[in-house]
C-alpha cells in the first residue's frame, strides 16, 4: 500500500502535479488518480517516481503496511 499522502507532498516539493506523474509514467491522468486512490502502483512505474522524483526513502512510502483495527 502507497503513503498517498506522503508522495502527494514529495510530488509539490518537485514542483510537479499529478498530471505531470501521469505523463512520467506514460499513463493518462485519470489511471493516475485511480492508482492513488487504491494505493497501488507497478513496480516499473515505482521506479521511474523513485528516480524522476529523487525519493530517499522508498520503503517508507510504497511499502507502507495497511493497518486494520
Amino acid at each position: 500500500m502507497v503513503d498517498t499522502n506522503e508522495l502527494r507532498g514529495i510530488i509539490a516539493k518537485n514542483g510537479k502535479t499529478q498530471t505531470d506523474v501521469a505523463k512520467m509514467l506514460n499513463i493518462t491522468p485519470k489511471t493516475f488518480y485511480s492508482r492513488m486512490k487504491k494505493g497501488v502502483f507497478g513496480s516499473d512505474e515505482i521506479q521511474i517516481m523513485i528516480n524522476e522524483l529523487n525519493i530517499n526513502n522508498p520503503m517508507e512510502i510504497f511499502f507502507v503496511a495497511e493497518v486494520t483495527l
